[in-house]
């Protein structure tokens, strides 16, 4: 009983840092499709459309069609979702790139865990405690040391870089907000949908990728589908499952696999040069999300066994 309950408990960490590798690898769907020349929007117009239509036929299939139902009242959770979080943060993290180093774009976006555990504090009513607190504080250094080593090879400063890198990392905190808020009447499925679903349809009049995609070859589009579904739909539905697992915060920390993988790509696949600070800096992740781990299958055993004691 006591391994397969740690088993089980593992179960929501595994899925949000398996979402976590995906989101790093949308590097490659985002230098393929800037070389063909698509702006920021752009890009996040084909990724929000193409996850919707990947969604589509799943949706088309569902035996519960039921489900699909929602009331018009909760539509602010998807709005939370989509524009707040989903389009917001991907607009300023790729602006944010643009306009600074990549590392830089790639540290401020990664203030997330702390936005999230002040923000999960104030709305959802989750304690901040100590080992939290520091786990939330060593990925805030460890990325800061991977930004910093990264500003030795090329890296440019800017005031209102900074200002929009930080509005990225304020719009991902948002997704696991909204998130668990929406959890509380839907599943992970249906957030997802209705997450690209209202994306789909705000940015599709304001930005017709299409138009310029029609003269492109067959990679540009394979790279849009993938786009659509690796790091996105993939990534969203094991992201918003794992949340139903592990608090809001502690799920934004075990994402912060995702600049290891993004790294690690890096390296592998464009030959980009990796710094002993950008060595030490990724051990500081994964530190911390050995810690918030721990403390969360601790509190979870403690739980489980106090109602067995009581039944």
């Amino acid at each position: 009983m006591p391994s397969l309950l740690n088993r089980v408990m593992y179960v929501p960490q595994i899925m949000v840092a398996m979402a976590a590798l995906l989101w790093g690898a949308i590097a490659i769907f985002v230098k393929k499709l800037s070389f063909y020349d698509f702006t920021e929007m752009e890009i996040v117009a084909i990724r929000v459309s193409f996850a919707f239509l990947w969604l589509l036929p799943i949706v088309l299939f569902m035996r519960k069609k039921r489900q699909l139902a929602i009331h018009f009242k909760n539509i602010w959770y998807f709005i939370g979702t989509g524009l707040c979080s989903i389009v917001f943060f991907n607009w300023a993290y790729f602006k944010a790139m643009n306009m600074m180093s990549i590392s830089l774009a790639v540290m401020l976006l990664y203030t997330a865990p702390a936005f999230v555990a002040v923000l999960s504090a104030i709305f959802l009513k989750e304690r901040v405690t100590k080992k939290k607190a520091f786990a939330v504080l060593t990925t805030i250094i460890g990325c800061t040391i991977i930004a910093l080593a990264g500003k030795e090879i090329g890296g440019n400063w800017s005031t209102l870089g900074f200002i929009i890198g930080l509005c990225s990392g304020l719009g991902y905190a948002l997704y696991t907000i909204f998130g668990k808020i929406a959890l509380r009447n839907y599943d992970s499925f249906i957030i997802t949908f209705y997450t690209f679903f209202v994306s789909t349809l705000t940015l599709l009049p304001f930005f017709p990728y299409w138009k310029k995609a029609a003269s492109l070859p067959l990679e540009a589009w394979i790279y849009m589908a993938g786009l659509g579904l690796f790091p996105t739909v993939v990534a969203y539905l094991l992201y918003t499952y794992g949340l139903k697992g592990i608090e809001g915060s502690i799920a934004s920390i075990l994402a912060t696999v995702e600049p290891i993988s993004a790294v690690v790509i890096g390296v592998t696949l464009y030959q980009e040069k990796l710094l002993l600070g950008q060595i030490i800096g990724a051990i500081m992740i994964l530190s911390s999300i050995v810690i918030i781990s721990n403390w969360s299958r601790r509190r979870r055993e403690i739980d489980f066994n106090s109602r067995v004691e009581l039944d």
